[in-house]
């Protein structure tokens, strides 16, 4: 942390290198489908997916960042960037992924909480960029306290709003998965309907059925998530 008369400047970019295993593994993966697999519609959308995938994964490591001034914190994604001032600052957590591997992507993240319980990822303030992303989150709100009107109490009204956000994402991450097995049975389904002579109708399973069931079990998992929160206790 650079602290100097009392202020603080802090940047944090890419300095790890870049997660070659991942793109090597997309890249084999466009070299089968133009060859096998899906049919031509579904070849050209995999291709387009892939293609946006390693355009985004790009932008985050080379444009992305993470700035932090006296006046706020600015965070800048791939696209878009978005700052906040300290006021609006309600907290700045480091939270495990479990997805993560410490090597090729981070297990632990920065993340900054709003009034709104809203949660917003910090690019690069992660364990894969910082030695260790809590003593560096410790060290930012201190430095930072000065600069806020507000300390750094925990509110009852926010944390259910947390609570109940994190529900909701956990819901969706569970329809996710299950759309994805469905996409797979689909898949499976179809190809064997080809093996066998039957009239196919690949847009309707491969693309139309996954995007129901995504619906689906995300409302469903994120209700049973929300109800699953425990009463707040006065």
């Amino acid at each position: 942390m650079d602290v100097v008369g009392g202020g603080v400047e802090r940047e944090y970019r890419r300095r790890a290198g870049l997660p070659w295993q991942y793109l090597g593994l997309l890249v084999m993966m466009v070299m089968a489908a133009s060859h096998t697999g899906p049919p031509e519609w579904g070849r050209w959308l995999f291709v387009t997916l892939t293609a946006l995938t390693l355009a985004r994964v790009g932008l985050e490591q080379f444009r992305a960042h993470t700035r932090v001034t006296d006046a706020g914190i600015t965070a800048q994604r791939a696209l878009r960037s978005r700052t906040w001032a300290w006021a609006e600052v309600y907290d700045i957590r480091v939270e495990h992924d479990p997805r993560g591997n410490g090597r090729s992507a981070p297990q632990w993240l920065a993340y900054l909480y709003d009034f709104e319980g809203r949660r917003f990822r910090l690019p690069h303030l992660d364990d894969r960029q910082v030695e260790d992303p809590y003593a560096e989150v410790s060290a930012l709100c201190l430095a930072a306290a000065p600069h806020r009107s507000l300390g750094w109490e925990r509110q009852p009204r926010v944390e259910d709003l947390i609570r109940h956000r994190a529900a909701r994402r956990k819901g969706w991450s569970w329809g996710f998965n299950g759309a994805l097995l469905v996409l797979l049975a689909m898949f499976v389904f179809t190809v064997w309907q080809a093996g066998t002579g039957r009239p196919e109708h690949e847009f309707l399973e491969l693309v139309c059925v996954p995007l129901v069931a995504l619906v689906a079990l995300g409302a469903l998992f994120s209700w049973y998530w929300v109800h699953r929160i425990p009463p707040t206790t006065s």
